[in-house]
């Protein structure tokens, strides 16, 4: 089975070799963000994770505390579903869910899509895990990992791509989460962690499962 980090550095390739400009000004973008320090007021392992309840694609809503009711949490912020690398991202969790399950954990996903936008009904029905909307990157934010979006992405996303993210996250249209991954024990205490405000790389299932055994 090819790593998740293997997908992600394949993508990336293709794209320094089909649009080689615009991963160099990524690059610069990252550079910069790396070198303000942003992500870094992200929860360390050992906080107490923030209690939220948020909306699912169904419209039920979901809490946190009913879910820790049940066992550990891993807790995975990501941009959209219009996102590759979020996408790639998905369906190595999902390719993994049989392992999580079984360790007794819970995986929730969480975006700032509208819930009526994120999936389909069908994909609702598929679905081995919890999608959930945070429109106003509320909860992102009280994890810290809320990220306001550089004009030279959110022009891309625009002209590009043809995204309207106030359009997707119903009003908010510069603030994504930074893809962090959180693993929360049944009491709710940060575990472990992954936080990289390169929205190109992700925690890899093998290490989150690794993470879950321990518990």
């Amino acid at each position: 089975m090819t790593s998740l980090k293997a997908q992600t550095q394949a993508k990336v390739e293709a794209g320094r070799k089909n649009n080689p400009d615009f991963m160099a000004g990524v690059d610069k973008e990252i550079a910069n963000a790396k070198a303000l320090q942003q992500g870094e007021s992200a929860l360390k392992v050992g906080e107490k994770a923030p209690l939220f309840t948020l909306p699912s694609p169904a419209d039920d809503k979901v809490s946190l505390s009913d879910c820790l009711s049940k066992g550990p949490v891993v807790l995975t912020f990501y941009r959209g579903s219009w996102c590759p690398y979020c996408n790639l991202q998905l369906n190595a969790l999902k390719q993994r869910m049989n392992e999580i399950t079984a360790l007794g954990a819970t995986l929730i996903a969480i975006s700032p899509e509208r819930p009526d936008g994120t999936l389909s009904k069908e994909e609702m029905s598929t679905l081995p895990f919890t999608v959930l909307s945070d429109q106003g990157a509320d909860v992102a934010a009280s994890y810290g990992v809320a990220w306001q979006v550089p004009d030279f992405l959110l022009e891309h996303m625009r002209v590009d791509r043809g995204l309207d993210l106030q359009e997707i996250n119903n009003g908010n249209a510069t603030i994504l989460p930074i893809p962090a991954t959180f693993i929360l024990n049944k009491s709710g205490e940060i575990i472990w962690r992954y936080v990289d405000v390169d929205y190109r790389t992700r925690s890899e299932p093998d290490d989150i499962i690794k993470a879950l055994k321990a518990l």
